[in-house]
């Protein structure tokens, strides 16, 4: 379970790597950082378990159910904290992407990261594809037509105008 987590946080931070432009504030890695803690404990946690095993220890047994108590704990109060707060993390990435999607033009860094993103998720805009109407870019090519990364996948055709939606 260690390994397996240590991965899945090794991942995060990589996967970290294509987004960072939208996820500007400097807790976006904690997650992955405390993943990457909680295999360190729980490797830790297995060894203390296993020599307790085979050395038949009941004051290391104690140690160990106490330790298991202790994260179930954590565990619990961490799903009810991310209950609680879900939607301000939702406000904020998506208040973080609404300024990104400002600063397209095309050719910068923000529009390489947003044009990737959405091909990558199959979406277009923070919301729909109406979101492109209130930006800069929308405004300044005069073309009624939303970046060719919101085109369906596999339509070659596709020219980003709002006037076929259905192939957004």
């Amino acid at each position: 379970a260690a390994a397996g987590l240590s991965y899945v946080g090794g991942y995060v931070i990589n996967t970290y790597k294509s987004y960072d432009n939208f996820l500007q504030d400097e807790y976006a890695l904690l997650p992955a950082v405390i993943i990457i803690c909680v295999a360190i404990v729980m490797f830790v946690i297995g060894l203390i378990g296993c020599c307790a095993t085979l050395r038949e220890s009941r004051v290391g047994l104690g140690l160990f159910l106490a330790i298991i108590l202790i994260i179930f704990i954590a565990e619990v109060s961490a799903f009810v904290l991310g209950f609680v707060y879900r939607e301000k993390v939702k406000t904020d990435v998506q208040d973080t992407m609404r300024s990104v999607f400002e600063k397209y033009d095309g050719k910068n860094a923000e529009s390489t990261v947003v044009n990737y993103l959405q091909e990558q998720l199959h979406c277009c805009g923070v919301r729909n594809y109406s979101d492109w109407t209130s930006t800069q870019w929308f405004n300044s090519t005069g073309n009624n037509s939303v970046p060719l990364s919101c085109c369906r996948q596999g339509l070659s055709n596709c020219t980003g105008s709002l006037d076929q939606p259905q192939e957004l």
